[in-house]
């Protein structure tokens, strides 16, 4: 008996290059995002989950599309994901809308019907992009700065009032631009405080 392993006279080279196209278009929006994040936070460790959900849900969503599952089955996948939370670390709000975005995108490029062409796909990753790409610039938040304790002994300029001196003193013997001061545990006996600063 003879066993075909790759009968390629049965693959739909049509359904081929559309999932093709829609990948590769699929992995220049999440490239494109995964800069505008790595430009934004310069973090390299969520970049990682970025494109592998990215890719993963895209490729079930598309396969999964030809035995006419609902779109719902298609959101299910973030109520899997928000079961796993991943547990083992603390995930900025930030971090999880990118990670949101990433899979969301994926279900777009998917699952998007193109019986009207790819207009309708492409200018809606447009707009995530470029919403992206304003709030980014407009809404600069601290999550950036760096920040370390340290133990200050000057407890006269802990008060509210003295915050502007007290971060001017602390930039003239650290020689660095800091944003924020958090003032920690203080011992009178000692005349120590621990501050945290952010720069």
């Amino acid at each position: 008996m003879d066993i075909e392993y790759l009968n390629f006279q049965n693959i739909n080279y049509k359904e081929f290059f559309e999932f093709l196209i829609r990948f590769l278009f699929d992995y220049i929006i999440i490239y494109i995002i995964a800069k505008l994040y790595f430009n934004a936070r310069q973090k390299k460790g969520i970049l990682f989950a970025l494109f592998l959900l990215n890719i993963v849900v895209f490729i079930v969503c598309y396969l999964l599309q030809s035995i006419q599952l609902s779109i719902g089955f298609a959101f299910g996948i973030f109520a899997i994901f928000s079961i796993l939370r991943y547990r083992t670390a603390t995930v900025p709000i930030k971090e999880m809308t990118y990670v949101f975005i990433s899979i969301s995108i994926a279900i777009i490029n998917a699952l998007t019907d193109i019986s009207t062409g790819y207009g309708i796909m492409v200018f809606s990753n447009i707009i995530i992009i470029f919403s992206i790409y304003i709030f980014e610039k407009k809404f600069k938040d601290d999550d950036n700065d760096k920040s370390k304790v340290i133990v200050y002994n000057d407890l006269s300029l802990i008060k509210p009032d003295k915050t502007d001196e007290l971060k001017k003193d602390l930039e003239e013997k650290t020689g660095l631009r800091i944003n924020k001061v958090e003032i920690g545990q203080i011992d009178f006996k000692a005349e120590q405080v621990r501050l945290k600063i952010y720069y």
